[in-house]
């Protein structure tokens, strides 16, 4: 039954398909870009650094993504400074990624146990190192779970991008259907791409941990 799709309404799903892996890997670099010092400077020693990264996690945390989206593209070209829609919805997922992610992981960092703060202190080791060779190490086993299921959502989250403009994966099914009346055949189809797209982190995610679980 796909074959009733002609090649042209074949090629422009997987084309939104493709601007849907694209804005993804824009979304998921940028949010690990923001989220890594925003978790960092939470529960940093600094307490002005904690304040600014808590400002950053509330005010992006209720913002909705298809409003970030929508004032960075017309807001920008308002001033004159006209972004690309994939850019521009890229850069509002990356925005609220990172307030995410730097929880999720703000959490994994905190959940490592008090102990091993104490040992790596008796070591005599400087906090940056503490941090970066017993904390993070176990903090990464940790959120790697919490990590893949969000980065999962934010593909999914990609379909706001139509609030731009862009013809991503929801938008380009949405307007085949209009032109062919299956809603079952192409939604079928939307669906099955999305799997293809997001089954990959899921099947990292699982060898990740299991490396983490294999001894030496």
């Amino acid at each position: 039954m796909f074959l009733n799709l002609t090649p042209d309404q074949w090629s422009y799903l997987l084309n939104g398909a493709l601007s849907t892996i694209l804005l993804s890997i824009i979304g998921i670099v940028g949010g690990c870009l923001i989220g890594l010092p925003i978790a960092l400077a939470r529960i940093s020693p600094n307490p002005v650094l904690r304040k600014i990264a808590s400002l950053y996690v509330y005010i992006n945390q209720g913002i909705p993504i298809p409003v970030a989206m929508f004032t960075i593209y017309f807001g920008l070209s308002i001033m004159k400074f006209r972004l690309p829609a994939v850019i521009a919805a890229g850069i509002g997922l990356a925005i609220s990624a990172g307030a995410y992610l730097g929880e999720i992981w703000k959490g994994a960092i905190l959940s490592v146990p008090t102990t091993q703060w104490e040992a790596s202190s008796s070591l005599a080791l400087t906090y940056s190192q503490r941090l970066r060779f017993v904390i993070l190490p176990q903090a990464i086993r940790i959120s790697i779970p919490p990590t893949v299921g969000f980065m999962v959502t934010l593909i999914k989250n990609t379909s706001y991008a139509v609030v731009i403009g862009m013809a991503e994966l929801t938008y380009t099914a949405r307007v085949v259907n209009n032109s062919t009346f299956q809603p079952f055949i192409t939604f079928s189809i939307a669906a099955v791409l999305y799997f293809l797209i997001c089954y990959p982190l899921s099947f990292m995610s699982a060898k990740l941990e299991r490396s983490f679980k294999t001894p030496g």
